[in-house]
């Protein structure tokens, strides 16, 4: 059901863009002037319905994670009271979650400015340079997760690494260890 979610989502997101779009790559010197409709449909298609999905699975994702973390805790109490051994729990769940949460929360603080002023039709009361703000912070959500993930996992960076030096090209560099 997750890829069916986000496979529809894509799809609907990109019909939508290329049926906009359509009159722009024929007469790319017209500028693209939405109707109120327009607006609305981009809203539900290119934000409500993606984000839903987004929130809904990710949420999903977090209590699964939460569910485990607090299994795991009352597994370790019982053992080092049996054992009198303290055992450490992971907490990669909860980091998980953690860094969820944080891709959620960027996205939407990147993604609701623009549609905000969109759908409510204060896009023309800006002026050029904030909306160029809001534009810039629209996507600005692309680069953003690699950020994140950055920041919360070591071997995404070492991951980054090996790319950007070029060690992948190597032979054999499909058995370096990242963890």
């Amino acid at each position: 059901i997750v890829r069916v979610c986000v496979s529809l989502c894509w799809i609907c997101s990109l019909f939508f863009v290329s049926v906009l779009m359509k009159n722009s790559l024929k007469q790319p010197e017209c500028v693209t002037i939405c109707k109120t409709v327009d607006k609305i449909i981009g809203f539900v298609l290119v934000f409500l319905i993606p984000t839903t999905v987004i929130v809904v699975l990710y949420m999903r994702v977090f209590v699964v994670a939460v569910i485990q973390a607090r299994a795991m805790r009352s597994h370790i109490v019982v053992v080092s009271h049996m054992h009198h051994v303290k055992i450490m729990a992971k907490k990669s769940e909860i980091k998980a979650a953690r860094t969820l949460g944080v891709v959620i929360v960027g996205f939407l603080i990147c993604v609701c400015p623009y549609f905000s002023a969109t759908i409510t039709g204060q896009d023309t009361l800006f002026n050029a340079s904030s909306a160029s703000v809001i534009i810039c912070l629209y996507y600005f959500n692309s680069c953003l997760n690699p950020i994140v993930y950055a920041l919360f996992y070591p071997w995404f960076r070492k991951s980054i690494r090996l790319i950007v030096t070029l060690h992948i090209l190597k032979p054999r560099s499909c058995d370096t260890s990242v963890l």
